[in-house]
């Protein structure tokens, strides 16, 4: 089979599509042929070795796929052949082929088409937990997210929208990303390159929430946002940070948290893959009972052939990625 093949730990430009064996399914697992996968940042980070899971090399990335079953190990019993699936893996879904465990798998509704569910993967997964498990969001609260342009931007904006929020903001930074935001269903974008952005941002949000601050911040860029959300809190509100995309990594002074009554969590949504796989699962039978409902819908910006992957990769870098970027690969 063809796959994005990593044999050492490198920039993504140097790596390249190769022939590899077929992965065989053992007990407990299965092997899907691939028609779709999702392209996320950390892909990027996995492969050049700086994630925090460090795949053992020779590996494909990619940690969401979509396709159908095509051969089941020894003791699997919720799946058969013939099944469209969507699975959940920590890598290897840049490839024609894919081995993952029957507990990562998840039966596609009727209907849906494989680039939309490989797009209803981890970004959907990473925010749901955020909203609902880190940040513990009610029916009526308001919600800032950072990076609303992006995969998991888009994907908080929607879900929020979704579950009950009153009040969404989308935070953006270039041309054409505040179109985006608004697609996805934000209630307000406002500019994370603007001047002074730590009054800025926090006056504007005091502006839109009738001067009380947003409950909660979703952050997957860190930097200076970071330090500027903070500030928008209201009282007793939360701030779960997902990701560095920024490529800073901020500093929280907790003096600051003590003063308003804030808390700040972290999220590494695949810990709950691993740890209660029971619980991703009724998690991914939400969302896609959400989408199939049309309360949520990815946006696909680019698709791009299994050879094209460091195109899509390129733009997820250089912060150009609107929405989702999937590889077709069936």
């Amino acid at each position: 089979m063809k796959a994005v093949w990593v044999s050492e730990f490198a920039p993504f430009e140097q790596v390249r599509v190769a022939e590899v064996p077929d992965p065989v399914a053992g007990p407990g697992e299965v092997v899907i042929e691939v028609q779709a996968a999702e392209a996320n940042f950390p892909d990027i980070l996995a492969i050049e070795g700086r994630y925090q899971i460090k795949p053992p090399l020779p590996f494909s990335p990619g940690k969401c796929a979509a396709g159908v079953v095509s051969s089941i190990g020894a003791g699997v019993a919720s799946l058969s052949v013939g099944q469209k699936v969507a699975a959940q893996t920590e890598y290897g879904a840049y490839a024609q082929r894919l081995r993952v465990r029957e507990e990562s798998c998840f039966v596609l509704p009727e209907g849906m088409p494989f680039a939309k569910a490989a797009s209803l993967g981890l970004v959907y997964q990473t925010a749901w937990f955020a909203l609902q498990d880190r940040a513990s969001f009610k029916p009526g609260e308001s919600v800032l997210v950072l990076g609303g342009s992006g995969g998991i931007g888009v994907a908080s904006i929607q879900l929020a929208k979704a579950l009950g929020a009153s009040t969404v903001i989308a935070g953006i930074i270039g041309p054409g990303n505040d179109a985006i935001a608004r697609q996805a269903g934000a209630d307000a974008v406002i500019d994370l390159s603007a001047s002074n952005l730590q009054d800025a941002l926090r006056d504007e949000v005091k502006a839109l929430t009738r001067g009380n601050g947003v409950d909660i911040v979703i952050d997957p860029v860190g930097g200076d946002s970071n330090a500027a959300a903070l500030r928008a809190l209201a009282w007793c509100g939360r701030m779960v940070i997902i990701g560095f995309a920024s490529g800073t990594i901020p500093s929280i002074k907790a003096n600051y948290l003590l003063v308003k009554n804030i808390a700040v969590t972290g999220l590494q949504w695949s810990d709950y893959r691993e740890r209660t796989p029971e619980r991703v699962k009724e998690a991914q039978e939400q969302i896609f009972s959400l989408f199939m409902a049309g309360k949520i819908d990815p946006i696909i910006s680019r698709e791009f052939a299994l050879e094209e992957f460091a195109e899509g990769l390129r733009l997820l870098r250089d912060g150009k990625a609107q929405g989702k970027i999937v590889l077709k690969i069936g």
